[in-house]
């Protein structure tokens, strides 16, 4: 495998808020904490060093959710290890997306596992514990329904959409399987890796533990605990902070005044905090908490509290209590010792909103460290870019431009009237000032010729590109093909394809190969290559 880095400004494709913080922007340094490198855990550990975690929940409720999974050794492990308070997790978290989702959730794993492991060397006297946050809590199904195998895109269809995705059944998850069965046909890899996904998705009867079980069988030989915070005695951990929220709403203050100052250096927000940032779980339901006058109200719902009620009932039935995308960091860091967040480019962008937040309410804020961001070009792919004389830069600028560039390049006589078009306009200058010399309101018509004449020229040359075009029609038919593919829809693969669309090829080489060349500090975009 070849392995190109391309500098972050140099690919279009990504948002400036992201790159500035890929290149340490100085305006972006008041949001955050610490200073994505190696060098500066140490003081991420003495810091979070002073927070008290209970580290008997968190140990506890893991060996309930890996009860009954064939549990690798180094997960059991970490699972073990994290009752010593000599042990800290680095975390990423995702939706528990269909069959995995797209490929950026692979790079988000095992960057955030190569990041432990570099951890463990660099700081022997600490153990360090890959964690994935499955985001199960969330409710919007139409966001992890679905996967993109070979430009089709297989989709679970189920009734009783409504509240956390993680408590839906799987019951109707068959017909998917039997879709993804079909697409990846008899193949020892593809008989391999679907036997997997179907033993989990049909082991379990909630989605969440079902999505558990999936990463346990993808990432656990690299030690990766994957961890579902929906649980009881976690929320009830977090009442404080959900009783502030509730009754006195700081967190909308506190994140429109981060978003300001990050508008006034140059950047636009990103969560929009409301006056209580929770839900109200329940079956198939959650919905929106909102304050009345002197009522609590849920989102349409009959359901009306005072604000005793509100208070018994949140002390009694903490689980029915649900974050939302502004208070959910805050839960997270709560209960983990976590030291590290990795993430992409617009998760990062939310977590730059919360540095005061995190302040107020006596938390430590992480360090953030950019997730890979990957191409990836398999073998066919490769083989077409050298037939059409492609760079690997090349590929991430527009395709109507690289296009241009082919024909341009491969033509046997020049194309551009550039030249004549500086010649024509020197003419038209020289007949300008003749007519200013004889009579001064013959500029005009002289000015409108010239324009007319040189959309002639445009014309001429488009007439000229067309036809060398029709010459090349072969290679710019594959430039399209080829840029669809690395680019579907005009976006990053990695934000579109499922890893089945690699796996089937690579099978456990393709694990294999991104835990070797992801790295969490590399300073740019990731192509891999595969050149046979």
């Amino acid at each position: 495998m070849d392995v190109t880095i391309l500098p972050y400004p140099t690919v279009p494709q990504l948002a400036p808020k992201d790159v500035a913080y890929a290149t340490l922007n100085p305006a972006l340094r008041p949001f955050y904490q610490y200073n994505p490198s190696l060098d500066d855990f140490q003081q991420v550990i003495t810091d979070k060093a002073k927070q008290v975690i209970n580290r008997e929940v968190l140990v506890a409720t893991l060996r309930q959710q890996y009860s009954g999974l064939d549990t690798p050794r180094h997960v059991a492990l970490n699972i073990e290890l994290l009752a010593e308070n000599n042990t800290f997790v680095v975390v990423t978290a995702h939706q528990p997306s269909l069959f995995t989702g797209p490929l950026f959730y692979w790079y988000k794993v095992f960057t955030t596992i190569k990041l432990a492991e570099e951890l463990r060397m660099t700081y022997p006297a600490y153990s360090f514990v890959p964690l994935l946050v499955n985001g199960a809590e969330d409710h919007d199904f139409d966001e992890i329904n679905h996967a993109n195998l070979f430009g089709k895109t297989l989709r679970w269809e189920h009734d009783a959409v409504g509240g956390s995705c993680g408590d839906m059944s799987t019951d109707t998850l068959g017909p998917v399987l039997a879709q993804l069965k079909e697409v990846l046909g008899e193949s020892e890899n593809g008989a391999y890796i679907y036997q997997q996904i179907e033993a989990a998705y049909t082991s379990h009867a909630l989605y969440a533990d079902a999505t558990i079980d999936l990463v346990n069988r993808l990432f656990g030989q690299y030690g990766l605990v994957a961890l579902n915070m929906n649980v009881p005695a976690f929320k009830r951990l977090f009442i404080p902070i959900m009783r502030e929220e509730l009754f006195q709403q700081s967190s909308q203050a506190l994140i429109s005044a981060s978003q300001e100052a990050l508008t006034a250096a140059g950047f636009s927000g990103q969560a929009h905090a409301r006056d209580i940032n929770l839900f109200y779980l329940q079956t198939h339901r959650r919905d929106r908490i909102v304050r009345e006058g002197e009522f609590f109200s849920v989102l349409n719902t009959d359901l009306r509290f005072t604000p005793a009620e509100m208070e018994a009932e949140l002390e009694a039935h903490p689980e029915r209590f649900s974050p939302n995308v502004v208070l959910r960091p805050l839960f997270q860091e709560l209960i983990l010792p976590n030291l590290a967040y990795v993430g992409g480019g617009g998760e990062i962008a939310y977590w730059l909103e919360r540095k005061s937040q995190f302040a107020h309410f006596g938390l430590n804020y992480p360090m953030l460290v950019r997730r890979n961001s990957l191409l990836w070009i398999d073998k066919a792919t490769s083989s077409r870019m050298d037939k059409l004389g492609l760079r690997v830069q090349d590929l991430f600028v527009d395709t109507e431009f690289l296009i241009k560039q082919y024909v341009a390049l491969n033509s046997e006589g020049e194309l551009s009237l550039k030249e004549e078009m500086t010649q024509l306009q020197s003419l038209f200058e020289q007949v300008r000032q003749k007519a200013l010399s004889v009579d001064p309101t013959l500029e005009k018509a002289v000015l409108a010729e010239a324009v007319k004449q040189e959309k002639v020229l445009e014309q001429l040359e488009g007439r000229l590109v067309r036809a060398e075009k029709q010459k090349h029609e072969t290679g710019i038919n594959q430039i399209r093909s080829l840029k669809e593919k690395l680019f579907p829809g005009n976006g990053l693969q990695e934000r579109v394809d499922n890893f089945l669309n690699f796996y089937m090829k690579y099978g456990e080489g393709f694990g294999e190969v991104l835990k070797e060349v992801v790295d969490p500090f590399v300073e740019g975009f990731v192509v891999v290559r595969d050149e046979g």
